[in-house]
């Protein structure tokens, strides 16, 4: 749905550059959360030696960053599917709204102008 009215450009950009740095900053926390489980993860595992714990952590994120990023762009991908299917919805009650309501001036019409005519009728 549109709200019919357009966004000045300069809003436009500012609007843009805030939404990329909210995705910056939740790209920043999910990496972080999965450095902080990767080293929860490395910390159980006493046997690991130090390169092994860090490869470990390093592949734990870097798995767990591709699972987010999927997560993400399927719950994008949903999001505008149900934007869609809403938006089309609203454009068929909006419609049959509109169709209601011109039937509903057309009786009042025909309903004031059969009045007219009884009166008219009357008055003779």
């Amino acid at each position: 749905m549109t709200g019919g009215q357009a966004r000045h450009p300069r809003a436009s950009k500012t609007v843009d550059l805030a939404a990329e740095a909210e995705g910056f900053l939740l790209a920043r926390s999910h990496h972080d959360a999965a450095r902080r489980e990767a080293a929860q993860l490395c910390a159980g595992m006493l046997w690991l030696t130090t390169a092994q714990a860090e490869e470990v952590a390093r592949y734990y994120c870097e798995r767990r960053m591709l699972l987010t990023r999927h997560m993400l762009r399927a719950s994008v991908q949903r999001a505008d599917e149900l934007h869609q299917e809403y938006e089309s919805r609203y454009q068929e009650l909006r419609r049959a709204l509109l169709r209601r309501h011109a039937a509903c001036a057309s009786a009042v019409m025909a309903c004031a102008a059969g009045a007219g005519a009884a009166a008219g009728m009357l008055a003779r």
